[in-house]
């Protein structure tokens, strides 16, 4: 039995049944991982203290005592989570040797749980970029084409996920940095409502997009997971107190009568033809399943990624501020007694910082300076509430919206990294969900002629993911997509 190929609800079952243990379970995704080395998905793997945590929870087995759903479970978190103990580098030299002394919510919530934590995932810096490139640590690689990106910025934790290397990860999702990749990878990522699941402990790239949630194997692994991390934090002011329900519930309760919109300006132009196809046999699947499907318009889209890259580097330029080298972050060699602080600043960030780091930064600082706010980001923040807009009104006609999560499959490595603009454009159709606040899922639902997966984007309104778990978990069952594995 290949256990590291188990799905959460597999391996539970297995470990209740006595069938092999939690710590076999870590040493088959710690062996995958030594196989699959040439991925580059783990920034800091933590053996010892996971391995330790696997034999705490086979004891308990042991003793014939009950454990949970994710106990004993080995998973990966993007390495942008505090982990109490565990380094914690957001792939930046600049915060290369840094370990927090508390646990991010998402993080602490799981380990109360009791999984295995065994690693921290690659993303691209400070989780700014859709192909994991911009990492420090150098950049994750597609398990189904080595020689293509594991999309961004979750890209280690989509990647592991889809090479049998970690039962489930978490990763962020600002402006489609878990769907993305997980679109590309082939496996089930879940961007949740905005203040769904807390932020808190999470290092912040734009806080008014960013989000939390699941990269797991199947849809009902990441209702588990869901179930696990979500609800109101006092320690994040944006979690509402807002009743988490249990989101396996309705899993199989199909979808006759689900009203399904497809909006045009998601198959339009820049979207590539294999994956338009792919996307319209999935929906006509639905068809199939009793749903009913119209045609629908978000006419704002197109300024979806104008609106992005505007608000977003504006909110990050003012998070990274704090990394100065004196309160945190890289401290730059041989300036200690340096008297000219914004030399000293400059080197640090200078060092510190990559390229699409600075590059961000700079157009959060001009378009957030005096005299330039009003026309740029204040106009941003206007064409932002016209899109919330477009959504209510969609919803007002279909239950759930469906369309590609990239307008591409995977791409090359270095094919798009001296480019930005075509980079940017790739997050064409995950920004808009994004920038409404709403909940959207990747599910895998076709290959390229290449051998390369396509992701289904599955849209609904505010806290609708039990609507969208359901709906995603019948094509699930009705297709064989997500029993895919790459060779290694």
């Amino acid at each position: 039995m290949d256990l590291n190929w188990l799905s959460i609800v597999e391996a539970h079952r297995g470990l209740k049944e006595k069938k092999f243990s939690s710590e076999d379970l870590l040493n088959a995704c710690l062996a995958q991982v030594k196989k699959g080395k040439y991925l580059n998905n783990f920034i800091t793997v933590v053996e010892e203290s996971a391995r330790a945590r696997a034999r705490e929870v086979d004891a308990k087995l042991a003793r014939g005592e009950e454990i949970g759903i994710l106990e004993g479970i080995p998973a990966g978190i993007k390495d942008l989570f505090a982990t109490k103990g565990v380094r914690t580098t957001a792939a930046s030299r600049m915060l290369e040797n840094f370990v927090p002394p508390y646990d991010s919510t998402a993080a602490g919530r799981l380990k109360e749980a009791g999984y295995v934590l065994f690693g921290k995932t690659n993303l691209d810096e400070f989780a700014c970029g859709a192909s994991t490139e911009h990492s420090y640590f150098g950049p994750s690689l597609n398990p189904w084409n080595k020689a293509c990106v594991a999309g961004g910025s979750s890209g280690g934790s989509a990647s592991a996920v889809a090479a049998g290397q970690s039962f489930f990860a978490l990763g962020t999702d600002t402006g489609g940095s878990i769907r993305q990749p997980a679109s590309l990878c082939g496996c089930v990522g879940l961007k949740v409502t905005y203040g769904r699941v807390s932020r808190f402990g999470v290092i912040a790239m734009a806080s008014s997009w960013d989000t939390i949630g699941p990269l797991t194997r199947t849809v009902e692994d990441a209702a588990y997971v869901m179930n696990c991390i979500a609800g109101h934090d006092p320690y994040d002011s944006t979690t509402p107190e807002v009743a988490v329900p249990d989101y396996t519930v309705h899993l199989s309760e199909g979808v006759k009568g689900l009203r399904i919109g497809v909006p045009k300006e998601y198959f339009g132009e820049g979207v590539d033809e294999e994956v338009r196809q792919i996307v319209m046999a999935a929906i006509k699947e639905y068809e199939k399943m009793g749903a009913t499907v119209k045609e629908v318009s978000l006419p704002m889209t197109k300024y979806g990624v104008a609106v992005y890259y505007v608000t977003m580097p504006t909110e990050l330029s003012t998070n990274l501020a704090r990394f100065d080298g004196i309160r945190f972050g890289h401290k730059p060699e041989g300036k200690e007694g340096v008297e000219d602080l914004t030399e000293y600043y400059k080197t640090s960030r200078g060092e510190g910082f990559g390229q699409e780091i600075k590059r961000r930064v700079m157009v959060g600082t001009f378009v957030s300076s005096a005299g330039y706010a009003d026309a740029y980001y204040k106009q941003a923040q206007r064409a932002r509430t016209l899109i919330i807009k477009d959504f209510k009104q969609a919803f007002e006609e279909v239950d759930v919206l469906m369309a590609p999560v990239s307008p591409t499959p995977a791409f090359k490595v270095g094919e798009k990294t001296d480019n930005p603009l075509a980079m940017y454009l790739g997050d064409a159709l995950s920004i808009p969900p994004s920038a409404a606040g709403v909940p959207a899922l990747s599910l895998p639902c076709g290959f390229t002629k290449g051998g390369l997966p396509v992701g289904l984007q599955i849209i609904g309104p505010q806290w609708s993911e039990s609507l969208i778990l359901q709906a995603a978990a019948a094509y699930e069952q009705a297709t064989e997509w997500h029993k895919m594995r790459p060779e290694l």
